[in-house]
């Protein structure tokens, strides 16, 4: 079974939408949130995803079956699946018949991650996109938790695979720089996003931000659904 995030209404957190990040930006979609994490950061706007010390795990998870997910998805209508979290490989045996179903579906699918857990062979067959997202030190992260260098070695050489930075501050592109060279990463598979929870925020960074990717060649990606929804959860 899946643990799944659970909307106020009792609902599991299946919606359609636009990707808001990365490089299918503005691609119609469908997300299926699932729940868990192994990291906590900071800015984090799904808490109620792993935050059991401000979130009731009880009323945040609902729990369903492979089948029971890929016909919520089926009924939204998109082509493109986006499996987002908490950290959606955390949960890599019961995912895997889920793509299955997907793809029987005729469905693209993109996984997001936190790049700390390499995905099965299995899994890492079935997936169209990764999109690889390595949590910085801005996230309150420690340096042992955020960092799996063999993990994100691997998501280096997929050629399906994207890596999007968050960043908070400038401090925070050193280490960016760090990462991409250690772990041997593509330029051009990788991009920049601020963090950012608010228009105004997100606006601040991105005046800053855009300018240091062109310089550092580096793609730059807003985040739609602050622009165009704010902190609205499951749109």
């Amino acid at each position: 079974m899946l643990k799944l995030s659970r909307l106020p209404s009792g609902r599991p957190e299946i919606f359609a939408s636009v990707q808001g990040e990365g490089p299918t930006r503005g691609l119609p979609s469908v997300f299926v949130r699932l729940a868990l994490c192994n990291l906590h950061c900071d800015w984090c706007d799904t808490r109620y995803t792993w935050d059991w010390e401000h979130h009731d795990r009880r009323a945040e998870i609902v729990e369903l079956d492979s089948d029971a997910v890929a016909g919520e998805v089926e009924a939204l209508g998109h082509r493109n699946v986006v499996i987002t979290g908490g950290e959606p490989l955390l949960q890599q045996r019961p995912m895997a018949p889920l793509v299955e179903a997907l793809k029987r579906l005729r469905r693209r699918v993109e996984v997001e991650t936190n790049g700390t857990l390499r995905p099965t062979p299995e899994l890492a067959a079935a997936i169209d996109q990764w999109n690889v997202s390595p949590k910085l030190a801005s996230s309150g992260n420690s340096t042992g938790l955020r960092e799996a260098s063999a993990a994100l070695s691997w998501f280096a050489a997929s050629p399906h695979a994207y890596f999007k930075f968050v960043v908070c501050e400038p401090q925070d592109i050193d280490e960016i720089g760090r990462i991409v060279a250690d772990c041997h990463i593509r330029t051009d598979r990788v991009i920049l996003m601020p963090e950012a929870q608010d228009v105004r925020t997100l606006a601040e960074r991105a005046r800053w931000l855009a300018p240091t990717c062109r310089a550092a060649g580096f793609a730059f990606s807003t985040r739609l659904q602050v622009t165009l929804w704010g902190g609205a959860r499951a749109r």
